[in-house]
């Protein structure tokens, strides 16, 4: 079955609170349900649900990454061109130090930008349902609930206080 999403407009925070409330109750998935506000809210004011993520992992992959890249640079440079000058060893650690510290730093920085992309779901190709009141301070319930429970969801909005429901067209 499709599922439809719906976009209740609040004015006031404690009405967004008893509608996510009767949301829930109602049987519809708390990663179904998202608010878009305009102003800071703390996560979790209204009861909704903290999405998982792994940005901390970008950083980390990209770091070992950048690591890898530029032991592989410094010694594959060094085994290809060798240049033995009075004795001393073919790899020297100190130089190569500094070159694979700043690939280690800049595989993490560049996998924390991608990450931070990835994460967000960055370039969005469309808006999607959205109302131009929500950053003139209006609160937007988005409920993404199967057709069977749209109405019912619907009717819970308007009952918490929503100013108006839409439907994505």
């Amino acid at each position: 079955m499709a599922n439809r999403k719906l976009l209740g407009l609040f004015q006031e925070p404690q009405q967004v609170a008893d509608a996510m409330n009767e949301l829930k109750a109602s049987g519809i998935a708390p990663e179904d349900i998202d608010i878009y506000s305009g102003s800071p809210f703390p996560e979790g004011s209204f009861g909704e649900h903290e999405p998982h993520h792994r940005l901390y992992m970008f950083p980390l992959v990209g770091a070992l990454i950048g690591f890898a890249i530029g032991l592989l640079f410094t010694a594959g440079t060094q085994i290809s061109y060798p240049l033995v000058t009075g004795g001393k060893p073919l790899l020297s650690i100190p130089p190569m130090t500094i070159i694979m510290y700043e690939n280690t730093m800049l595989g993490a920085i560049i996998a924390t930008v991608l990450g931070v992309l990835f994460e967000s779901r960055l370039p969005k190709r469309s808006l999607g349902l959205y109302d131009e009141r929500i950053t003139e301070g209006y609160i937007g319930i988005i409920v993404d609930s199967p057709e069977d429970k749209a109405a019912q969801a619907e009717s819970l909005m308007k009952a918490a206080g929503a100013e108006e429901v839409k439907h994505e067209s």
